[in-house]
């Protein structure tokens, strides 16, 4: 008979078997953190492009009109004389949709009428298409992406209205953008390299989605302004409807206007606030203290007057962080990444 004691049986043992898929699942483990990384820099670098698209559009407003736009409008509409001023509320954003490339946008908005022309906050019917568009160029791809409230397109990107300072009003804010500003880079004293334009900051959780309390997507509201530290601490009440970033037409503190006031994405809940007196012209004005925020690792990107964008890191030093958003408040930059 033929010696087989020299031959084995083709195949792999089972101890084998666990060693390759023990092998096979460290290598995945080892590579998964590096294809995210990888994801993520392309998405960092998408939202980068977005912001120096703004920003070009937002140079290009300036050399027609000789400033940059509004952060919000607030006027009176003389169809209605009784409609609150602050209800016209068109953004930065919604005045630079001209300058970008998407000319569908403003062909389909009117911003010769209030954004909200009855008592409720829904769009009139010459704007509700408008208004209700999705713009990608509004969109950071590191975040959901998703509509925050069904009548409106969202926005990531919010105008800078300075530092907060004076209970988060949005008027004669020390930023460039504010109510009715029309601010020119002659008036930004402290150098266009040197002043925060636009930054980024995460949408609410989509309509009917979870009041889940989170410091970076949802935010507190007070039934009051000016904005303290005492009322924002205080308030048992936050956000139920109406979330973060759900409408870039709209120059309100929820949507397309931020502040300085919190550190990129500081660990402390945003607080809008709304004045309920002062006649037609003040009533129903937001006042906000909303900080910069993202899902890019350890900070935010910003666009500066200059349409340049830096990565600023959430541990950036609270008085640099603060002079990045005056126009002319005589503060030295030192805070270059």
């Amino acid at each position: 008979m033929p010696d087989r004691s020299h031959h084995r049986r083709g195949g792999f043992t089972l101890v084998e078997l666990l060693v390759v898929i023990a092998i096979i699942g460290l290598l995945v483990a080892l590579l998964l953190p590096a294809i995210q990384a990888s994801r993520e820099s392309a998405r960092r670098s998408s939202c980068t492009n977005n912001l120096r698209q703004i920003g070009t559009a937002a140079q290009n407003f300036h050399g027609v009109h000789g400033s940059f736009p509004v952060g919000a409008e607030s006027r009176e509409y003389a169809a209605n004389p009784t409609n609150p001023w602050t209800f016209y509320r068109w953004s930065s954003l919604a005045h630079l949709t001209p300058f970008l490339e998407d000319s569908n946008v403003y062909n389909s908005l009117n911003l010769k009428v209030p954004l909200y022309t009855g008592p409720t906050s829904t769009p009139g019917p010459e704007n509700a298409r408008g208004v209700a568009l999705v713009v990608p160029v509004f969109l950071c791809p590191s975040d959901h992406g998703q509509r925050v409230s069904a009548n409106f397109g969202p926005t990531n990107y919010a105008a800078c209205a300075g530092s907060g300072t004076g209970g988060g009003s949005p008027h004669d804010a020390d930023g460039v953008f504010y109510v009715n500003s029309e601010t020119s880079i002659q008036q930004i004293t402290d150098g266009t390299s040197h002043t925060a334009l636009v930054s980024e900051s995460l949408l609410g959780y989509p309509e009917g989605g979870p009041l889940a309390r989170d410091v970076q997507r949802d935010y507190k509201f007070v039934l009051s302004a000016p904005l303290s530290d005492t009322n924002c601490q205080n308030t048992p009440q936050w956000n139920i409807s109406n979330g973060r970033g759900f409408s870039w037409a709209s120059g309100e503190f929820r949507c397309a206007l931020y502040n300085h006031f919190y550190l990129p994405n500081e660990n402390v809940p945003d607080c809008i606030g709304v004045q309920l007196g002062g006649g037609l012209s003040m009533v129903y004005t937001p006042f906000g203290r909303r900080a910069a925020r993202s899902n890019h690792a350890g900070g935010v990107n910003l666009l500066l007057a200059d349409g340049s964008v830096r990565f600023v890191r959430d541990a950036i030093d609270p008085a640099l962080w603060r002079g990045l958003s005056t126009r002319d408040g005589g503060e030295v930059d030192e805070s270059a990444d």
